[in-house]
């Protein structure tokens, strides 16, 4: 069984990884104020940034989905990672040898199966190149490469490789360096034979696949030689690592200049990918052995930020297949805020042939945008149609207008309805506008119209700009922040978790009951658990985490983490003025509940009560009243 790893490497771990390095291998960030930084969530569909990181903290939080967490958690839920493979991945980044206590560590049985397959994966990638590079047997591919413009430079550059001949070339290798059959197996790189396991690729061109964070996860393998029976194309099978509906080729190169200039192109095949790179286009992506999809979408989307000014270019052959190729992009069209081109080149030339019959700039004039895709798909299904005749042009109507009723945004699809008309040689363009918007208002009235997108999620306006509408179900009752007394405790509780050393001594001294929301009083009791805010003064991220690991239970902790990530509502510099008069406020307000009660008591008691209770409770609302006299007065310096 795998031994605990010790306490003092996973802090090392996590303070030596900066979140925010590890978050935007993921998706763009851009710079929220207060020091954070914000961005599509990866963990579920949103159309403008709910996600926000935290530098100085070392933590993230989602006010959308309410996912929240560290470094760690971070690389743990967006990979499907236990915590030792998080560590043990983050560790391998920063260059820490990690000790592991009961028993000590074997290297070859104590990583968990991700980190297994990944390294299988790696290994692999550095043996099929050295193959490419060295062998005398792959001058086929060699050859193969060169004849579609590609150099060793160029293979080297995207990690190309070749897989030999033989049945066990590659089990052999990672046999030898300590990986099991069942290994080799799962991870996708061999496969049974009647002797045990053999190569799954042999014979093959090599095309590492990686996934965004730039690990190997695997293979596109193309076939070089007329005896190979296999498909053109061999992938990779669905592993645990590895799912061809979620990864997208050349992703680790492109995903900074697609976050950099709001523009993705998505070509058809690995060596399309290389030619447009090579030609300057290295925004270039493709799928791997799979049609355009949903998780693709999602993927781009985290890297666009669903900027209104992006752009997606689809390039796609010009035959049969590559129209009904873009017709199946179309249909997610309205899953992307970018606006979606397609480019085809003249003479139905993928970019790789394209760059090799009129060069580099060829490819790069092909993929600027011209074409809608909309416009693309409507022309497609115009074509089909005899529109010399009324019924032509009816049947392309009925066709058409569906599609165009899909269209989400209404002045998009007014003007598109418009174009429409005109394509049908309909002089009537009134009548194919109002044909589109009542099919499109029978698709809402059979789906149901539900909440609106934006307004109906949040809630209604906050007059606090930085506090978004909290807590879930789960939580208890929906806190309503225009309620001053909540709006109050929880900038109190931020100021704690953030910059515990201005709220330090004096909200240790804060009970728990000072917190009139139940959501607010657990955290406060988490930081009391935790040792309080005064721990934090010495070292903030370390007393987070502490606070983090003290919650009782994952509601709590995300509590901790959504107020820990979440911006200080005054628009200045945070100082001591601004903190004293939180916590005067909160006192304030405890004093005057517990005055209230107290004078309550007075009033039934003074209807024939104890004497002596009735003066000591009299007494005890003297000194209250006093004291809020004093903080009335003299603010903090009456705490």
């Amino acid at each position: 069984m795998a031994g605990r790893i010790n306490d003092e490497d996973v802090k090392a771990v996590r303070d030596a990884v900066p979140i925010d390095a590890v978050v935007s291998e993921y998706l763009q960030l851009r710079n929220a104020g207060g020091g954070n930084l914000k961005g599509l969530c990866p963990f579920h569909d949103e159309k403008s940034p709910s996600f926000q990181v935290s530098p100085s903290k070392g933590l993230f939080h989602c006010f959308g989905c309410q996912e929240g967490g560290d470094t760690i958690t971070f690389v743990m839920k967006v990979d499907h990672l236990s915590f030792s493979e998080a560590v043990e991945r983050l560790a391998a980044q920063a260059g820490i040898t990690l000790r592991y206590e009961e028993g000590g560590y074997n290297p070859a049985h104590q990583r968990g199966e991700r980190i297994r397959l990944v390294e299988a994966h790696k290994l692999a990638a550095d043996f099929y190149a050295e193959q490419l590079a060295g062998s005398a047997e792959a001058e086929t591919g060699r050859v193969f490469l060169a004849e579609r413009g590609f150099d060793q430079a160029a293979a080297v550059h995207f990690g190309v490789g070749y897989s030999p001949q033989g049945w066990d070339h590659l089990t052999r290798f990672l046999r030898g360096k300590g990986f099991s059959d069942k290994e080799l197996i799962l991870s996708g790189l061999a496969q049974e034979g009647r002797r045990g396991p053999i190569d799954r690729f042999r014979g093959r061109l090599m095309w590492p696949i990686r996934d965004i964070g730039g690990e190997v996860v695997g293979f596109g393998a193309r076939k070089l030689y007329e005896a190979d029976n296999g498909p053109k194309y061999l992938n990779t099978p669905d592993t645990p690592i590895y799912k061809k509906s979620q990864v997208l080729y050349g992703i680790d190169l492109a995903k900074k200049e697609i976050a950099k200039t709001s523009r993705a192109v998505v070509v058809e095949g690995y060596t399309d990918v290389m030619a447009c790179h090579l030609a300057g286009v290295t925004t270039a992506i493709a799928t791997c052995g799979t049609a355009f999809g949903g998780e693709h979408i999602k993927i781009l989307r985290r890297l666009l930020m669903d900027n209104g000014s992006a752009r997606v270019i689809f390039t796609f052959d010009g035959d049969a297949a590559g129209q009904k190729a873009a017709l199946r992009a179309f249909e997610d069209d309205q899953k992307f805020a970018a606006e979606t081109y397609i480019a085809i080149a003249p003479d139905g030339m993928d970019p790789c042939e394209l760059r090799l019959a009129k060069g580099d700039e060829a490819v790069a004039d092909l993929v600027e945008p011209r074409t809608p895709l909309f416009e693309f798909a409507l022309r497609q299904i115009v074509a089909r149609y005899d529109l010399n005749t009324p019924a032509g042009r009816a049947a392309a109507l009925d066709e058409a207008a569906p599609v165009v009723a899909r269209i989400k945004n209404s002045g998009a699809q007014h003007e598109v309805a418009v174009q429409l008309a005109g394509l049908l040689g309909i002089l009537d363009t009134q009548f194919v506008v109002r044909r589109v918007a009542q099919l499109a208002r029978w698709a809402r009235e059979r789906g149901g119209r539900g909440p609106a997108p934006e307004r109906q999620q949040r809630g209604p306006q906050q007059p606090y700009a930085a506090a978004p509408a909290h807590p879930t179900a789960a939580r208890g009752p929906a806190l309503n922040l225009r309620n001053p007394v909540y709006a109050t405790e929880r900038e109190l509780l931020k100021l704690a978790l953030q910059r515990p050393e201005l709220v330090s001594p004096a909200f240790d001294a804060y009970g728990v009951d000072e917190f009139t929301a139940p959501p607010y009083a657990a955290v406060r009791q988490t930081i009391l658990d935790a040792g309080g805010a005064e721990y934090g003064v010495a070292d903030p991220q370390e007393y987070l985490v502490r606070v983090r690991d003290a919650a009782p239970d994952d509601t709590v902790r995300a509590m901790v983490t959504e107020l820990a990530v979440e911006a200080i509502l005054l628009r200045r510099e945070v100082d001591e003025a601004y903190v004293g008069a939180q916590l005067v406020t909160v006192r304030r307000r405890a004093v005057e509940r517990r005055i209230r009660d107290l004078q309550s008591t007075v009033a039934r008691l003074g209807n024939g009560g104890d004497p002596a209770q009735l003066a000591a409770v009299q007494n005890e609302l003297w000194v209250l009243q006093q004291y809020d006299q004093a903080l009335r007065e003299r603010g903090a310096a009456a705490l």
